[in-house]
């Protein structure tokens, strides 16, 4: 049996996306910033793209940029808020530990550049307190970011909450939602968002197009120079393709939201429920305020690249609490956030199902999973250590 089950690194396209690319490079080649009518049409067909994607999120057209991406969106937004932030001398950032790295290195370099960046705690249960950010907020804060929801353990934010509160301190609130359009209801005006990043690949799109969403009034920086395409704020010929082949597949997604989700929360909560009988192991984030595909285990007394390489053996593609690095295995620093420390951080898998799961595949995947944790545990000197009361347990 073959499960892809890492939809949060990315997903499959769907038929329509593809066959819409498709038709696009063969038949909408023209350029759009050209005069002649080849080059007109294919900016007519942007225009609509842009007014279509702008739709899903309850924006105007005006105030979508495409880009190539959700890290290109979040570093686009964050040196945009603190060059705008500089030039009224307001150089103080509000992030969170649990970030993606695109906005986590992004605001280690504007820290070198003389900004003050404050990163909130995650609490165990994965969640950002409305009430820490309001607390962190200053008279020279100039942008707060917090993610839609988490890339890792599928924690969804109360972003509403946080905008309404940026709001009312006259603080940009720009919100990583690469792991939520598509998947989440998005509306930019009722949850008081300013900027939101975007990717297609996430919700069955092509990779390497995105967008990024500016409220009108926000100042945007460029990050590629070199022509007057997306307003003069995004340099480079658009890829028409890709960016009618995401807004089909981010139309689809939406249409399909309520029904999609109902049925992977079913499944989400059948797999924790059959993977919290393996003893001394542990959901981690929040059991209900979760994506409906998400779901992030621990086991102690094991390392998470192992399980991946023998689920794996076994046809179930999915991902791990830990990342290869330079010969080193770092344990995640969204475990470490939300509390967990490196030994339990280590040992940690993430599935993230798709909506065409079946409950005959969780039963699959939850029957190898206990036996590969069993099996790693048999010749796991720290799981010995562990049985023979030499260490003691940290997951009930």
């Amino acid at each position: 049996m073959q499960i892809y089950a890492d939809n949060a690194a990315t997903t499959k396209m769907s038929k329509a996306a593809v066959d819409t690319m498709t038709e696009y490079m063969n038949n909408w080649f023209g350029n759009p910033s050209s005069l002649y009518t080849i080059g007109q049409r294919a900016k007519e067909k942007l225009e609509e793209a842009r007014a279509l994607t702008a739709e899903m999120i309850n924006a105007d057209r005006r105030e979508i940029i495409f880009t190539s991406g959700g890290s290109e969106s979040d570093n686009q937004a964050l040196m945009s808020a603190a060059e705008f932030g500089k030039r009224n001398g307001k150089t103080h950032i509000i992030s969170t530990a649990f970030e993606h790295h695109a906005v986590l290195h992004t605001l280690r370099k504007l820290e070198k550049n003389g900004f003050e960046i404050t990163l909130l705690p995650v609490y165990k249960n994965g969640i950002v307190l409305p009430e820490d950010v309001e607390a962190a907020i200053r008279e020279d804060t100039c942008l707060v970011s917090v993610m839609t929801a988490n890339n890792e353990i599928g924690t969804i934010q109360p972003i509403s909450e946080i905008g309404q509160i940026c709001r009312n301190h006259g603080v940009i609130f720009h919100t990583d939602a690469v792991q939520a359009v598509g998947h989440l209801p998005i509306d930019v005006k009722a949850q008081n968002i300013d900027m939101l990043s975007a990717s297609a690949h996430k919700f069955h799109g092509p990779k390497g197009v995105g967008f990024l969403y500016v409220r009108k009034g926000i100042p945007l920086s460029n990050l590629i120079e070199g022509g007057a395409q997306e307003r003069g704020k995004r340099a480079g010929t658009e890829n028409l393709a890709g960016i009618m082949s995401m807004t089909v597949a981010l139309r689809e997604s939406v249409e399909n939201m309520d029904r999609n989700n109902a049925h992977m929360s079913e499944v989400r909560d059948y797999l924790i429920k059959g993977l919290s009988q393996i003893p001394h192991s542990a959901l981690n984030g929040d059991a209900e305020k979760r994506l409906a595909g998400n779901v992030n285990f621990s086991f102690e007394g094991i390392e998470g690249e192992s399980i991946l390489i023998l689920l794996d053996r076994e046809g179930i593609s999915a991902s791990s609490g830990s990342a290869c690095t330079s010969g080193a295995l770092d344990p995640s620093h969204v475990l470490l956030a939300i509390g967990r420390i490196h030994d339990v951080a280590h040992g940690s898998l993430r599935l993230t199902i798709g909506e065409d799961i079946t409950f005959e595949q969780a039963d699959y995947i939850i029957e190898k999973v206990k036996n590969t944790v069993a099996h790693l545990r048999g010749f796991s000197p720290v799981w010995r250590d562990l049985a023979e009361g030499k260490r003691k347990y940290i997951l009930p």
